[in-house]
């Protein structure tokens, strides 16, 4: 299981954000340290998944060393999140649904760092969870 460093940054009134220096786009927050956390974990998954997914390359992960390296990492507090893959195939699939609200969740996705199978695979998750409770 590969770990990557992540870094958690939080302005006044904001909630934690996390992001993670190897992979650009991939972010997550949190109302608390450890919700942040928990999120970042999912988020990493996720968007690993979809990295995989659309053929991209998923580069491995650097050391504390190369990420303290870059100034702007410096102000971040430092995490290590364990990549756990909760699928074990990534399979593809066709899905229907009307053109412009592919369209919102395509803007939405960029303008989050999220892939578009990333996004809609954390979309249903989240739904399912909440009817299950």
């Amino acid at each position: 299981m590969a770990n990557y460093i992540a870094l958690i940054h939080k302005d006044a009134g904001s909630e934690y954000g996390v992001l993670f220096p190897d992979l650009p786009g991939c972010i997550s927050v949190g109302a608390t340290l450890d919700e942040a956390r928990a999120n970042a974990e999912e988020a990493l998954a996720l968007h690993v998944e979809g990295m995989v997914e659309d053929g991209e390359p998923v580069p491995a992960p650097s050391t504390l060393q190369e990420v303290m390296a870059h100034a702007e990492n410096r102000d971040g507090a430092v995490i290590v999140v364990p990549l756990k893959s909760t699928a074990s195939k990534v399979v593809r699939v066709n899905v229907t649904m009307p053109e412009n609200v592919l369209a919102e969740i395509d803007a939405f996705a960029e303008a989050h760092g999220f892939t578009r199978s990333g996004l809609l695979v954390q979309g249903a998750k989240r739904v399912m969870e909440a009817e299950a409770a």
